[in-house]
Formats: structure tokens, sequence, C-alpha cells
């Protein structure tokens, strides 16, 4: 007789992967308690400890622990996919969909994106995770995730692109920058300023690929990975930066204004679309969220981007 269920088993999963009972409790949204005597009932199913308590380092998988999570994680996987069975052979949508986003824009595209598509489909279950562009490629091979909203940047064979929109570059300035009342702005004239980067994977070499046709390298005064923070350094005066998201208000997050002037010359604009794997769009669930956002496209609703 089956004496676990569906969820304890993701719970399990859930602790596996954070290595904590307390950022598990974070990720699900269910109190640590609740998930600690799920741990505790399956340990007593099956006979085994699935983890080592280390007080001071949290929790980490005994070697049965680790095969049982790949085992969970491959049942929760076929779960899905009866729902997703279920939907196709009714013609309704409905289950899970973890929705992967680049960091960069995570904050202006996707709690939009998401609120409209619950909407119309209110048996989806949606999950959001905000990643770097790496991150992302590891969370579609591992199906963590099952669908991302990212960049065209150093795409993987392994995986298919469905562009969206183009998303041409500018230079983010403070209103006293040198170059702030200019309409139009080259890397030439960038390169001997101060540059606030904003350091991602493969963004980074996407920005720096800017000087290197010029035989140029920037003066690289500070260095970010958060978009925030990146916004606040230029407003305060730290240096210029470079980005392909143009928020609809020109201002750093602590109400200092900004400039952002399109940048010219041989700087190639990138491409915002869906990353999925190369079988994605066989679950209805998927499917429905690429047309969806390619009806909010057409409508003009897609994202909260300025042009």
């Amino acid at each position: 007789m089956l004496r676990y269920t569906f969820r304890q088993l993701e719970y399990f999963v859930a602790v596996g992967e954070a290595g904590s009972i307390a950022l598990a409790s974070e990720k699900v949204n269910v109190s640590s308690p609740s998930i600690s005597a799920a741990i505790n009932q399956l340990e007593k199913e099956f006979g085994l400890p699935l983890f080592v308590r280390q007080h001071a380092q949290g929790l980490s998988l005994t070697l049965a622990g680790r095969r049982m999570m790949v085992q969970a994680k491959f049942v929760l996987q076929e779960a899905n996919r009866l729902i997703e069975l279920a939907g196709d052979i009714s013609g309704s949508v409905r289950g899970p969909l973890s929705i992967g986003c680049m960091v960069t824009f995570a904050q202006v595209v996707l709690p939009s994106v998401r609120r409209s598509f619950e909407t119309e489909y209110p048996e989806v279950r949606v999950r959001q995770h905000e990643l770097n562009q790496s991150e992302i490629f590891s969370a579609l091979r591992r199906a963590e995730i099952d669908v991302a909203l990212t960049y065209d940047l150093e795409l993987p064979a392994d995986l298919q692109f469905v562009s969206l929109l183009e998303l041409p570059p500018y230079a983010i300035v403070n209103e006293t920058h040198p170059l702030a009342h200019l309409p139009a702005v080259s890397v030439a004239e960038l390169k001997n300023h101060p540059m606030v980067l904003l350091d991602l994977p493969f963004s980074t070499d996407y920005f720096l690929s800017f000087f290197t046709q010029i035989d140029a390298k920037p003066i690289i005064a500070e260095r970010t990975r958060d978009m925030a923070v990146m916004r606040s350094l230029v407003a305060n005066g730290f240096g210029y930066s470079i980005a392909n998201v143009r928020p609809l208000n020109d201002f750093s997050p602590d109400g200092k204004p900004l400039k952002f002037i399109p940048l010219v010359g041989a700087v190639r604009p990138m491409r915002m679309g869906l990353l999925m794997s190369t079988d994605a769009e066989a679950a209805s669930v998927v499917r429905a969220f690429v047309q969806h956002c390619y009806d909010r496209l057409q409508s003009g609703s897609f994202t909260g981007l300025s042009g």
C-alpha cells in the first residue's frame, strides 16, 4: 500500500536541493515543521536515513538519500506528465509550469506575463525562478524549469529559442555625465570614461565585445551582478553602464534620474525570447505559455519595457 504522497516527495527534493529545511520552506512556501514531518515520514516508510543532520551546516543527503532523490524526481516528472496528458486529451490546460527568467529583466517582464497567463489559465500552477544565463541552461537540462524568458546569448544546440523582441543596447549615464547631452553615443566615445559593468555570465562577454571590435578596453571602475545596483551606481556618478533593458521610467532605485542614450556603431542588439528543450512544446501547458507570450506581444502588452 502506498504510504507516502507526491507532496512529501516534493518536500524531500526541495530539502535535498537546498540543503536546509528553512531554505526549502521558503522555496515551496510551506512551514518548516510540515517539511520536517514529511521527511520523517518518508524515512520511516522507506526504512532509510535520507539526510545527515549537521546542526551548523544544515542537512546533507546520505548515499541512500542521493539515490532516492534521483528516483523521486523521476516519479514527480512522470506524475506531471499524467496531468499534461489529461490536459491534452480533454483539451484543457492545467498542471504545473516552472518558468525561468533572466535576472536582468525579471522584475519588469515576468510578473505581468505570469499574472495574465494565470488569469487565462487558472488551473495552471506557476513557479518562477530568477536566474543568470548559465543557470538557465543548467536548469533546463535538469528539467528544473520548463521554459525560460532570456536573451539569445551563447545558445547551446540542444535547446531551442523562440525569438520575441529585439532589444538594442543603451549607454546609461546620470544627468551630469559629460556625454549626457548627446542624442546617441559610440563605444569610442565611452572608452575613456569609467564603466559600471553588469557582470553576469555571457552578458559580460557581450558588452565587452563592443570594445574588442574597436581594439579598445573599457575602464571598469565597478562590477555588479544586480541590475538595480548597477543603475544606482550610475545615478550616483560611479560611471556609465550598458544595458539592453530600458524600464518605463528613467530613475534609479534610489530615485535619481538617469539618461538612456542609444548606442550606435557595430553593436548588435540582443533578442529576448523563450528558451526550452527541443521537445518542450509537446506539453500543452508550455504550448499555451508560448502562444500567450505571442498574443501579448501582438497586443503591445508583453513587457514593462520602454522602446
